[in-house]
C-alpha cells in the first residue's frame, strides 16, 4: 500500500538550509532560514528562559500528562500578553498548541467545524505553509491583493477591494505585526479601516501573531489585533512563542478564540479541547511551563522583555544601516523601505534571476522571492550585501 504514495514536492526554505550547508565557499551568507541569530550567527537561549528552565526543573516532581487544552497559567499569561487590559476571560477561549503552526492548523480546523463551506482569504504573498496546510486540508482559498511590488508597500487600496468580497461565515488571515515574507505593515489607521469591513460582511478574522516584540515593540506590534478584538465580537488568534522566546524546538504556541457571549465560549473552549485530543492528545508542556514562569515572575519577566528589546532594535539598526549602504552605492533612496519595514523579513522585489545570481557570484542564500532575513545579517556581512545586491541590478 505505501508504494502507492506519491512523492511530495520539498519544502523551498528547507531544500534552500541543505543547499547552503553544502556550499563549501568560506564567507558564505544564509539569510533564507526564518530563525533569529545574533552578529555571531547563533541563535542564543535567552537569560530568562535559561532561569526559568531552571526554576522548573528544580520544582518539578512528575512528567504525567498535564491538560488537555494546555496549563491555565500559560493560557491566561498568553491572553495577557496578546489582549492586554482589553483581555475578557469570561469571552475567551485558549488552546495549547504545538507552536504557532499547530495554532494556525487547530484555528483552521475550529473554522471549519463551525462552517465545513468556509473559505479563508490569504495575503499575496503570506507565509507558504500558511497556503500549503490549507490547501492539504481541502479548503477554498482567496487571495487578496497585499503587496506593491513597485513600493514595496502594502496595496492597502487592492487589500480593501479583495477582502471585501469577503461574507458571514469567511475567515481573513491577517498577519498581525512583521508581515512573513514581506516586513511591509498595516498601520494602525488601516486597521481602523480593515475592522469597518470585517464588520461589513462579517467574516472572521483569524490573526497570526508570530512576532510580537520584534517590529515596534511588544505593545506596538500587538496594538493592530487588540484593535481587531475590540471591534469584532468573534476572532481567532494564533501566537508563537517560538520568536519572541527563543524557543523554536520547544514548539509552544496558543490559539486564542474571542466568542461573543459566555455560552459560545464555553462551546468552544470544549470544541478545541476536543482538537487537541483528536489531533495529538496532550500538548507540550515543557515550553509552555517556560513562557508562563517568565511571564509571570516579574524579574524573569522585566529580563525578557530588556533582552527582547534589544534583539528588536538590534535589526532595526541593521535594517537602517543596510539602507544607508544601498543609498550610497545606489545614489538614490529606492531602498530605503528596508529601513521601514518591520520584522526579521523584507522582501526586495528581486527576480528570481537576480536571486539566483547573488547566490550563485556572491555565496548570499535568501529564499527565492527575494525575502531576506535582515537577522542573519551583522556588521560587517551589511557591505557585502548591499554590493551584490547592487552588481546583480536590482
Amino acid at each position: 500500500m505505501l508504494a502507492n504514495l506519491k512523492p511530495q514536492a520539498p519544502d523551498k526554505i528547507l531544500a534552500l538550509i541543505g543547499e547552503f550547508k553544502a556550499d563549501t565557499r568560506q564567507g558564505k551568507i544564509d539569510l533564507g532560514v526564518g530563525v533569529y541569530k545574533d552578529a555571531n550567527g547563533h541563535t542564543p537561549i535567552m537569560r530568562a528562559v535559561h532561569e526559568a528552565e531552571k526554576r522548573i526543573l528544580a520544582s518539578e516532581t512528575t512528567k504525567s500528562y498535564s491538560a488537555l487544552a494546555g496549563e491555565p497559567d500559560f493560557q491566561s499569561a498568553m491572553a495577557g500578553l496578546v489582549l492586554g487590559a482589553g483581555h475578557k476571560p469570561e469571552l475567551t477561549a485558549a488552546l495549547a498548541t504545538v507552536g504557532g503552526t499547530g495554532a494556525i492548523r487547530q484555528a483552521l480546523e475550529l473554522a471549519r467545524m463551525a462552517n465545513p463551506d468556509l473559505r479563508v482569504f490569504v495575503s499575496d504573498p503570506t507565509w507558504p505553509n500558511h497556503v500549503s496546510i490549507m490547501n492539504f486540508m481541502g479548503l477554498p482559498v482567496q487571495h487578496y491583493r497585499y503587496f506593491d511590488n513597485d513600493t514595496r508597500g502594502v496595496d492597502f487600496e487592492g487589500l480593501k477591494a479583495d477582502i471585501s468580497a469577503a461574507k458571514k461565515g469567511d475567515v481573513v488571515l491577517l498577519h498581525g505585526c512583521c508581515h512573513n515574507p514581506t516586513g511591509a505593515n498595516l498601520t494602525l489607521e488601516q486597521w481602523a479601516e480593515v475592522a469597518d469591513i470585517l464588520e461589513k460582511t462579517g467574516a472572521m478574522p483569524l490573526i497570526d501573531l508570530a512576532y510580537q516584540g520584534f517590529g515596534d515593540g511588544l505593545e506596538a506590534d500587538a496594538a493592530g489585533t487588540r484593535l481587531i478584538a475590540s471591534r469584532i465580537p468573534e476572532m481567532l488568534i494564533a501566537a508563537s512563542c517560538s520568536k519572541n522566546f527563543g524557543i523554536y524546538r520547544e514548539r509552544t504556541g496558543c490559539l486564542l478564540a474571542q466568542c461573543g457571549d459566555a455560552t459560545t465560549r464555553d462551546l468552544t473552549q470544549g470544541a478545541m479541547a476536543f482538537l487537541n485530543r483528536q489531533t495529538y492528545s496532550f500538548p507540550p508542556f515543557h515550553g509552555a511551563k517556560i513562557v508562563a514562569t517568565v511571564l509571570n515572575t516579574p524579574e524573569l519577566r522585566a529580563d525578557w522583555e530588556a533582552e527582547l528589546e534589544a534583539v528588536r532594535s538590534g535589526m532595526l539598526r541593521l535594517r537602517e544601516q543596510l539602507a544607508r549602504e544601498l543609498s550610497s552605492l545606489a545614489g538614490s533612496d529606492r531602498f530605503g523601505f528596508i529601513a521601514e519595514h518591520r520584522g526579521m523579513f523584507s522582501r526586495l522585489g528581486a527576480t528570481p534571476e537576480q536571486v539566483k545570481r547573488i547566490k550563485e557570484e556572491f555565496a548570499i542564500y535568501m529564499v527565492g522571492d527575494s525575502r531576506l532575513n535582515i537577522a542573519g545579517l551583522n556588521d560587517t556581512t551589511v557591505p557585502i550585501l548591499a554590493r551584490a545586491i547592487i552588481e546583480a541590478g536590482v
